[in-house]
């Protein structure tokens, strides 16, 4: 894939990326980004894994997403973070504006057709987050693990009995009746919020399951739309000329490309990286 030849896109949505832990695909979500030319980006939430952040572990492939979108911010694109469980301690900063940048705990646009989108993380739902903050977060460590272990089972399933990939946690949420649950009320709930305010679409993340379906009630219909993440699904949500879609990373593609590419692509060291990322705050103060 030539990546100078990049998409153009009226909205960009992504959420539930988790840089700073294992199970974030960054190397295939840099590759996506750098395919692409947004108008505007919504970051919905749980970009930066703060509850397990480790100076132990930060990837270079993650510094340089981050750096990416920091350049898109420099550029004047807009781009709206809205908080999240994960990254939770920038609520903090709500209200802070710097370049292209906001953070913000939700965002309301008009768009085509007089219609109106709610975006928001979705976390305000969570019963456990509400309640029982330390049990999330030991969730949050396990399914991490879970990743992991998912990762080692996949290379010994195509490397040595020439099988296909697996997602342990997606088997696990399918089988457990609680999971469906949570998931089917989650959207409801958001669904009937928005639907009471008068909302055409509603699109969070959080659930990390890439969705878009109308959902009705008594009062009306919505449009419901998630994200996915990027740590098992590897999905964003793209608007172009009034039309919503799922774009599903290809990893083919991605291992074509790689088989291709430049081998100079991991020159720069994290210090140098972060150097970069210095010039580009610079850019946007300027």
């Amino acid at each position: 894939m030539d990546t100078t030849k990049k998409r153009k896109i009226d909205i960009l949505v992504l959420s539930d990326i988790h840089l700073g832990t294992y199970g974030c695909h960054a190397k295939e979500l840099l590759h996506y980004l750098k395919s692409v030319k947004p108008k505007m980006v919504i970051l919905n939430g749980d970009i930066i894994d703060i509850w397990q952040f480790s100076k132990r572990y930060w990837p270079k492939s993650h510094m340089k997403v981050v750096k990416h979108l920091l350049n898109w911010m420099s550029k004047d694109i807009p781009v709206y973070y809205i908080t999240g469980n994960h990254d939770e301690m920038l609520r903090r900063f709500v209200g802070f504006e710097m370049g292209g940048l906001q953070i913000v705990n939700k965002v309301i646009l008009d768009l085509d057709n007089n219609k109106k989108a709610w975006f928001f993380h979705g976390d305000v739902f969570d019963v456990t987050m509400q309640h029982s903050k330390w049990l999330a977060k030991l969730g949050g460590f396990g399914y991490d693990m879970l990743i992991l272990i998912n990762r080692l089972a996949n290379f010994v399933s195509e490397k040595i009995f020439k099988q296909g990939k697996l997602s342990l946690s997606k088997k696990i949420k399918n089988g457990v009746k609680g999971a469906v649950k949570f998931i089917n009320q989650f959207e409801q709930i958001a669904a009937d919020i928005g639907i009471s305010n008068h909302y055409d679409y509603v699109v969070c993340g959080h659930i990390h399951l890439p969705e878009i379906r109308k959902i009705d009630n008594a009062h009306g219909s919505i449009l419901y739309l998630n994200s996915g993440d990027w740590i098992e699904n590897l999905t964003s949500l793209e608007y172009n000329e009034g039309e919503w879609k799922i774009h599903y990373f290809d990893q083919q593609e991605y291992k074509n490309h790689l088989m291709t590419a430049a081998t100079d692509e991991d020159e720069l060291n994290n210090n140098q990286l972060f150097d970069n990322l210095v010039d580009e705050f610079n850019l946007m103060k300027s």
